[in-house]
């Protein structure tokens, strides 16, 4: 359980805590731990209206007043220019997840909880509060809904255009500020009407200014809402897309415990990302801002799903991408309007291969492997021998070759403009270590379905690769494997590539240089927070993620420090030197590092950290193949059995 006391007096402390709430749907309710929305992405209800896309802010936020005798605490906060008004926070004594975000509030000595749910399934969002103890006095509590009903990308401003009008039935409001956004039904525990609607100008989104990003907002309130509290303790409000009939919505999900092992924080942050689409299910790939991304869910799903026994709906994620495979290739991303899926990585196809090898490793289920996705695994191999899109094509030499100008391929895809930050055009080392496992997982496929004849064309394909690979990508003067090969061309850049080629299941490098290739890594890319892109030495290494859209994106692998990377290095750390040095070496660091679960965004894993000390957390607050991977490895590699059940009393 994440749980906060005595940070609510340091406004800067109190804004960097945040919490996420999702619906299963790709929507989400998030804030900070008092409730001032920071981002523009903040909302208590971020619908998904075509899921897992189409996600629109309706409900930002609710205003909220305790009136006690007439006296009036307000208990909001919100940043306008050069001031924070109200100050809720200064009542606030604390703020838990248990396992939904419950914020803890005293005013004169009463003590006053809130609650915030989203129902599993639903673009809906309950808010519950409970008064404490009894009371003589009068005490009611005011609502005002604060709305903004425009895309979350975006920022919404005062306008004459927004229709106002309410349909009101008992404790159902109804409205629809624009004809093209699906309106937003109300409901409540019988509470006094205020019929008063008021636009609120002017809010401030901290975060956003940092980013560059537009981030000032007026929102719109079309109604207020008193509770007797004297009469009604626990009082209710829910805002959704669809109308409500009327019963009380409950909690669907167990509080968590406060022995609970870095393991379960895990899986309850995995649980997060699986979301709908279509029928069946896919992956978010990071809150708030992506969406499903081919490569993040094929690397994040043996750790999100094969992990934690969720086989069917890995079943269901493999066949949905496999539905859209065109041309040999795996779509890298799912558009947020649902236009045509794109179609521009060299790896996602390849981390789909080992998705797939995942899936019978856990399930042992080869026959849903031979019907439904054997042909479409040969029809992608053939494609990538005799050539697809972007030059993506195997060499004479086995190794696959790809890239053209203007366009990112691999997973390190930053791009400014025309600018392609790290273009890595030729043969990438993981990509090569991705192709070769791939051949390898298709020639056992092929001996099983006694497929005999791909089966000896898939290996005699993976040898001259291994061979190729072997004396190509040594770099004998750095002990280790260089970065791109291309040409005449050998790209000496310290990265963690490297790492990605030894921890595939099927690997070409021999445990000799594994070993050498892990002491560079050990010296120039490990920290507490994951592994570097880029060793410090290298001179185009940056070591802080800020700025602008540009400065951010110009060194997003340039030395940022990315989480799920651990997950290949402990698998590579184990083909290496064993299972008992990666139980020491792995729970070393998984100790360090689970105190991040309690900052940043609680409970969750972030995208990416500084590359220099103290590594600050950056990018998504809470990304799919952060969490999949730690627990990948803490499950695959470095907790045994009794160890986990030793965690779980820690």
């Amino acid at each position: 359980m994440n749980s906060l006391t005595n940070i609510f007096s340091d406004l800067d402390t109190a804004t960097s805590y945040e919490w996420i709430e999702t619906n299963g749907l790709g929507g989400f309710a998030s804030s900070t731990v008092i409730g001032l929305n920071t981002r523009r992405y903040h909302g208590l209800l971020t619908a998904a209206t075509k899921p897992p896309v189409g996600r629109v802010v309706m409900l930002s936020k609710l205003e909220e007043t305790l009136v006690i005798d007439g006296r009036r605490y307000e208990l909001s906060a919100n940043q306008y220019p050069g001031v924070v008004h109200p100050k809720g926070f200064e009542f606030q004594t604390g703020f838990r997840r248990d396992p939904f975000p419950v914020f803890k509030y005293s005013v004169e000595g009463i003590t006053f909880e809130k609650s915030v749910f989203m129902v599993q399934g639903e673009n809906t969002t309950v808010v519950q509060y409970e008064l404490f103890g009894e009371r003589q006095e009068s005490i009611k509590l005011e609502i005002r809904p604060l709305i903004a009903f425009r895309d979350y990308h975006s920022t919404t401003h005062e306008n004459s255009a927004l229709n106002r009008e309410l349909e009101i039935s008992h404790n159902r409001i109804k409205i629809q500020p624009y004809n093209d956004i699906a309106p937003l039904h109300f409901i409540h525990d019988d509470a006094e009407l205020n019929g008063d609607a008021l636009w609120y100008r002017n809010f401030q989104y901290r975060v956003e200014q940092e980013r560059g990003l537009d981030f000032a907002e007026d929102l719109f309130s079309p109604f207020g809402l008193t509770f007797d509290l004297s009469h009604n303790s626990r009082p209710r409000i829910t805002a959704s897309t669809k109308p409500q009939n009327g019963k009380p919505v409950e909690r669907s999900r167990p509080a968590t415990s406060q022995t609970s092992s870095l393991i379960d924080s895990l899986r309850n942050a995995a649980d997060q990302f699986i979301v709908s689409r279509d029928g069946g299910n896919t992956v978010i790939a990071g809150y708030h801002w992506f969406s499903d991304w081919g490569r993040d869910t094929m690397i994040a799903l043996p750790g999100l799903l094969l992990v934690n026994g969720k086989h069917e709906i890995a079943r269901s994620v493999l066949l949905e991408f496999a539905k859209h495979v065109d041309k040999g290739m795996l779509p890298n991303r799912f558009p947020d309007a649902g236009e045509t899926p794109e179609y521009n990585t060299v790896d996602a196809t390849l981390w789909f291969f080992e998705a797939v090898r995942s899936l019978v490793q856990y399930s042992g289920d080869y026959e849903f492997v031979r019907t439904n996705l054997y042909d479409v695994l040969t029809d992608i191999v053939a494609w990538h021998v005799r050539g697809t899109r972007y030059n993506i094509h195997v060499d004479a030499d086995g190794l696959l070759e790809s890239g053209v100008p203007g366009v990112q391929l691999t997973w390190m895809d930053a791009k400014v403009g025309d600018w392609v930050i790290t273009p890595r055009h030729g043969k990438p080392v993981e990509i090569q270590g991705l192709w070769y496992n791939a051949l390898r997982v298709m020639q056992d496929f092929a001996s099983r379905f006694g497929d005999e004849r791909r089966a000896n064309e898939f290996s005699a394909m993976a040898q001259v690769a291994e061979k190729s690979f072997n004396r190509l990508f040594w770099n004998e003067d750095a002990q280790c494997l260089f970065d791109v090969v291309n040409g005449d061309f050998s790209d000496a850049s310290i990265r963690p590539n490297q790492v990605l080629a030894i921890s595939l299941t099927h690997s070409m490098i021999s445990k000799d240089r594994a070993r050498k290739i892990l002491a560079v890594v050990d010296r120039e890319l490990l920290t507490p927070r994951g592994l570097r892109t880029l060793s410090p030495t290298d001179p185009h290494y940056r070591g802080r993620y800020e700025g602008d859209g540009r400065a951010r994106d110009s060194v997003y692998h340039q030395g940022t420090v990315w989480p799920w990377l651990m997950g290949p290095y402990f698998s590579a750390y184990e083909k290496a030197f064993g299972s008992e040095a990666v139980r020491r070496v792995g729970s070393a660091w998984l100790g360090i590092f689970q105190e991040h679960l309690n900052e940043a965004c609680l409970g969750q894993v972030s995208e990416i950290f500084d590359g220099n000390a103290p590594h600050a957390s950056r990018g998504c607050v809470a990304q799919a193949w952060s969490v999949s991977e730690l627990l990948r490895a803490c499950l695959e590699s470095v907790y045994t059995e009794q160890s986990q059940m030793a965690l779980a009393v820690t």
